[in-house]
């Protein structure tokens, strides 16, 4: 006669086999990290011209850059090394060589290989004048650093040919002594280089400047180019500045010649 006891003890067994057919059946549960997409940062149409441009002109071949050309009889040296640079000015007058270089925004001038001290007001007009050489000898290559805003303005049509033009200011910070200074750039919808750019500055009652590219050559996968030098009305708006170059009503002041080019790495 079965007890109790034994019914109790079958049960059990039973149901410990049933659990444990039921786990072993039981579909793995596989867990997977959470997806996400990436979120991509989309760029304002400003900045996408920049960038293009900036490419066509030489791209990243500006990080390792290292030339030396003459302007205006001066000889002028760029090495760049990532985000450290260093510039050169060499200017010789008879048996005095004057050297000024602009280390990472530190200035130094020796003459005849000896230090000089400037005052601050004339070692900032000694800056001033190496970094805007080179500003414009490469151009757009400065045009991506932090303190500067980039602005697409409008699509437009000079003598033929389609731009986009971007508006270049600057914030104070960072920006250097002429940080107020305002530049457009129109900038080839075919080659995506710089055809023409203006500027509007305030020192010395201020003016307005502008040029249009000549003589464009790359040199080692790097463009330079040369500019007529136009002068316009002070308070003439830039946007109004290529209409008043076809109707032949602005002035021209110079030529802005970068010659002597050597690409100083081949050597």
């Amino acid at each position: 006669m079965t007890t109790l006891k034994s019914v109790i003890l079958v049960l059990s067994i039973t149901l410990l086999a049933s659990c444990n057919t039921v786990e072993k059946n039981k579909p793995e549960t596989i867990l997977q990290e959470p997806t996400t997409t990436p979120k991509v940062e989309k760029l304002d149409k400003g900045q996408t011209v920049l960038n293009e441009t900036i490419l066509a002109h030489g791209g990243d071949l500006y990080n390792s850059a290292n030339y030396a050309f003459t302007f205006r009889d001066n000889n002028y040296q760029f090495k760049n090394e990532g985000t450290n640079y260093t510039y050169t000015k060499t200017v010789k007058k008879g048996k005095t060589i004057t050297i000024d270089i602009l280390e990472n925004d530190t200035f130094s001038r020796t003459v005849n290989d000896k230090p000089v001290t400037l005052s601050d007001k004339a070692k900032a007009s000694a800056t001033g004048a190496i970094n805007s050489v080179i500003y414009f000898a490469t151009l757009p290559y400065k045009l991506n650093d932090s303190a500067v805003n980039v602005k697409y303005i409008e699509s437009t049509t000079i003598k033929n040919k389609n731009y986009a033009v971007i508006e270049i200011t600057f914030n104070e910070a960072g920006g250097g002594e002429d940080h107020d200074d305002q530049f457009y750039y129109w900038i080839n919808k075919d080659t995506k280089k710089v055809d023409y750019l203006a500027y509007s500055y305030k020192v010395n009652d201020g003016g307005v400047r502008f040029r249009s590219a000549y003589n464009s050559r790359v040199i080692d996968g790097i463009t330079f180019q040369d500019y007529i030098n136009y002068e316009a009305e002070v308070g003439t708006p830039l946007k109004d500045l290529p209409k008043l170059l076809e109707a032949e009503k602005l002035k021209e002041l110079s030529k802005i010649k970068t010659e002597n080019i050597i690409n100083l790495n081949k050597n």
